[in-house]
Parts: structure tokens; C-alpha cells; sequence
């Protein structure tokens, strides 16, 4: 769990090739965990992450939640046919979960199991609730003036073109989203940008302090392992 939560709050700073891969590979190698079950772990843990972006985006995005600005490249027509092909993702997965007969894969030489139907559930039902945790701390933020379902469909938005411009925590797309889609809405940018600041400290600079903390005492640990053996 310790190094789970390391390795996920450098991965929301400092993007996944440090906190999701590299991070991992070293604590988890330091424990005495062979790389084919780090990798594994790995791929539950970005599994699981998505399927929650993949719910609750393909519910949002397919009951037109979030109105796109006219001027973007993607019009709401074409969101909602992102939502119901997100939502079909979601069936398809629960599907081989549930009636796929070969329970495994082998990609590069790596055997990927497939979870059975509960698992699966359980999966979406965490990441669903981090990401709209994640929703909920900037909708109270920003005094809770705009739709909260609005506010976590933005930040669906905001999150994958983070993802596509490949910009560490999402500096300043996360900001230039949110003052894209909520320009209509009856919430000054000063209100905007004042809880996007306040957000980031609270879910990604302290945990990011902590996770400094918890790496440290984790090294030390690997230290004294060493020095014994």
C-alpha cells in the first residue's frame, strides 16, 4: 500500500514513466518482487484507473453533460458518440470478464490475467470514486455554483487532453479547460483559477510531500535489508 501510494503521487506530478513505471520498478524490485509481477501490478493499477475514466466518461459524455465551446474541433455530436463507444468498452470488458472461456493473455512475454466479473466491478467502483473525489474537491472549491456532474465532465476533458499533450500533472491545460467550458457558466475565471490552485496543493502537492516522506523511510528499509544480507 506504501509504495502504491508513492508511485501514484509522483505519477500524477511527474508523469507515468517516472511515478507509474520507474518508480515502481525500483521499490518494487527492492522488495524482492520479480519484474513479471511488477509489471502486473502495473497493469492493474492503470487498468483500474481508466475503467473509472471510462464509466464515468462514457455515462457523462453520452447524456451530453458537458457542452463543448463551438469553436473546438470536437462538437457534442461527436462527445456522445465518444460516450456510447467508452460505454460499450465498459460492456465488452464486463462481458469477457464474465463468459471468456481463455482467462489469460501473453503480451511480450508477459502472462496478463484476466478478472472475473466481481474484480472487475470492484475496479470501477475505486477508480469511479477517486475520480469523482477528484471532481468533488474542485466543485466544493469553487463554492459549488456550477453542476457538479458539469464540473467532473470537464475535468474527463481536461484529464485526456492532458494526457494527449503529454504535460506533466497537466500544467495549464487543466486550467485553460476549465476557463474553456466554464465561460458561460455564472462563475468568474478569478473563482476558476483561485480552486485549481487550491486543488492542486491539496491533490497534488501534499500528497506529493508525503509520498517524498514515505520514499525516503522506504530507501532507508532497503538500505538495512541490504546491510543484513
Amino acid at each position: 500500500m506504501l509504495v502504491s501510494f508513492v508511485c501514484y503521487a509522483f505519477n500524477l506530478t511527474l508523469s507515468t514513466w517516472v511515478g507509474g513505471i520507474g518508480m515502481r520498478y525500483r521499490l518494487y524490485s527492492r522488495l524482492g518482487l520479480p519484474g513479471s509481477t511488477i509489471t502486473r501490478i502495473f497493469s492493474l493499477s492503470i487498468t483500474t484507473n481508466w475503467l473509472g475514466y471510462i464509466l464515468l466518461g462514457g455515462i457523462i459524455f453520452t447524456f451530453g453533460i458537458v457542452q463543448l465551446p463551438d469553436h473546438w474541433y470536437v462538437d457534442e455530436g461527436t462527445l456522445r458518440i465518444l460516450g456510447i463507444v467508452l460505454l460499450l468498452i465498459i460492456a465488452v470488458y464486463m462481458w469477457f470478464c464474465a463468459f471468456a472461456k481463455r482467462r489469460y493473455m501473453t503480451i511480450k512475454g508477459q502472462k496478463l490475467v484476466l478478472p472475473s466479473w466481481k474484480f472487475a466491478l470492484a475496479q470501477m467502483a475505486i477508480s469511479s470514486a477517486n475520480w469523482m473525489a477528484m471532481g468533488a474537491i474542485i466543485w466544493l472549491l469553487m463554492g459549488q455554483n456550477v453542476n457538479y456532474f458539469f464540473v467532473l465532465g470537464v475535468l474527463l476533458v481536461s484529464s485526456i487532453a492532458g494526457v494527449i499533450v503529454h504535460i506533466p500533472a497537466g500544467i495549464g491545460v487543466l486550467e485553460a479547460v476549465f476557463l474553456a467550458l466554464l465561460a458561460g457558466e455564472h462563475t468568474s475565471q478569478g473563482t476558476i483559477i483561485a480552486a485549481l490552485l487550491a486543488y492542486r496543493v491539496l491533490y497534488y502537492f501534499i500528497p506529493l510531500l508525503l509520498a517524498l516522506v514515505c520514499y525516503l523511510v522506504l530507501e532507508g528499509r532497503a538500505k538495512k535489508l541490504r546491510a543484513k544480507k
